[in-house]
């Protein structure tokens, strides 16, 4: 199995482990890391690397038990997580490599039914790279003999300087209990902060599809066709977490527990055969007066 893929422009360089995740390790400008970025060859873990992505659901589904078409699944939970399962399962396999060049890239990977997802399903991501913009395509069909609940999404972690401010419009907010589950939305315009005294872990919906991250070296904007992003910082962290993604958090079991319909929170059913796919860009600019 290939163990990393290179791709580079002018400009910027990726690296992705397919092995690990199908993740990528590290994204660079020149040698100015925009996610957090380790070298492939070194990393060892895909909760050290830069992104990866989240299929067939993101973040989290609440207590390990998925309830859909009034029958309970129990999930496999990653260690370290418990309660709850989290991030799907695409980022704890390893992907097959199907096309490869020097600025594209293409993976998949295959699901059978089993105790981490009771459906099965089909995934590919594609990476494109081009002067200073980093695209992703992530695509999901159902291959089970019934309808089936999906989600796609993104998880990046952008590293997080001293002055890093984050700005994006948004129409709501998911607040979340003290267990990491949503509880109800409130009304949001989104944020417009400093990261450096910011502590946020929120979905919120009715975003426009476009966040800007701005500190003395970069100015990077983010750009998807889903309408929900989580972002998660804190004074802990040296990142800042940007998560396109398809649906709430805990979405499908909300659904089932009522109160919200499946558009306001996300929900996409698939019929057997069918597909999905979402876009996300990630385009990386110097910031003035910043130097190489």
């Amino acid at each position: 199995m290939t163990t990393s893929l290179l791709l580079a422009s002018d400009a910027l360089r990726c690296e992705i482990a397919p092995a690990l995740g199908g993740a990528i390790a590290g994204l660079w400008l020149g040698q100015t890391p925009v996610l957090r970025s380790t070298p492939a060859a070194t990393l060892t873990s895909v909760r050290h690397a830069g992104s990866y992505p989240l299929v067939p659901f993101s973040n989290r589904v609440g207590h390990g038990s998925l309830r859909w078409a009034g029958t309970d699944h129990p999930l496999v939970v990653p260690e370290g997580f418990e309660p709850h399962a989290i991030h799907g399962v695409g980022w704890l396999r390893p992907w097959s490599v199907l096309e490869a060049s020097e600025q594209f890239a293409l993976l998949s990977f295959e699901h059978q039914a089993d105790e981490s997802w009771p459906f099965a399903f089909d995934a590919s991501q594609a990476f494109r790279l081009s002067g200073h913009e980093l695209e992703l395509t992530l695509s999901i069909t159902n291959q089970s003999a019934v309808a089936a609940p999906v989600g796609l999404g993104w998880h990046p972690y952008f590293v997080k300087r001293s002055d890093t401010h984050v700005r994006f419009e948004a129409s709501g907010r998911w607040e979340m209990g003290d267990d990491k589950l949503p509880t109800r939305r409130t009304a949001s315009p989104g944020l417009d902060h400093d990261c450096q005294g910011l502590d946020v872990d929120h979905c919120f919906d009715g975003w426009r599809g476009a966040l800007h991250l701005t500190d003395a070296l970069l100015h990077t904007t983010v750009r998807s066709s889903l309408r929900y992003v989580v972002v998660y910082t804190n004074a802990s962290r040296d990142y800042v977490a940007v998560e396109p993604v398809s649906h709430v958090n805990n979405a499908i079991n909300l659904l089932e527990q009522g109160g919200a319909s499946a558009s306001e929170l996300g929900v996409c059913v698939l019929q057997p055969g069918a597909s999905m796919s979402a876009e996300m860009s990630i385009r990386v600019e110097r910031a003035p007066k910043a130097f190489p």
